[in-house]
């Protein structure tokens, strides 16, 4: 069992975009992790800190890319999102807080 402050560094944030408020209706959940959080960590945290039973966790890792900022080159960040899938009768509203 990890720390749940240690659980708080690996989910950094909910995602919310249209594509993850398609995934929500299919009961599963977009957050950005840490980029060396492995699936069993995540499934750990997420049931941790939100006292839900994970059926599922995929992970998609985006590459960086070279984009413009204010007439400038400049470069994105990789992030690695976890796409949650909870259990029947379990549900987080990521629009509230911890």
């Amino acid at each position: 069992m990890t720390a749940k402050a240690d659980l708080y560094d690996v989910i950094r944030r909910p995602i919310v975009t249209e594509k993850s408020t398609m995934a929500s209706e299919a009961n599963a959940l977009v957050f950005e992790v840490a980029k060396d959080a492995a699936k069993p960590l995540i499934r750990e945290a997420v049931e941790t800190l939100f006292n839900v039973k994970v059926k599922a966790v995929n992970t998609v890792l985006t590459k960086s890319k070279v984009k413009r900022f204010h007439g400038r080159p400049g470069r994105r960040n990789d992030v690695k999102k976890a796409y949650v899938t909870l259990e029947e009768g379990h549900m987080i509203d990521v629009t509230t807080g911890l």
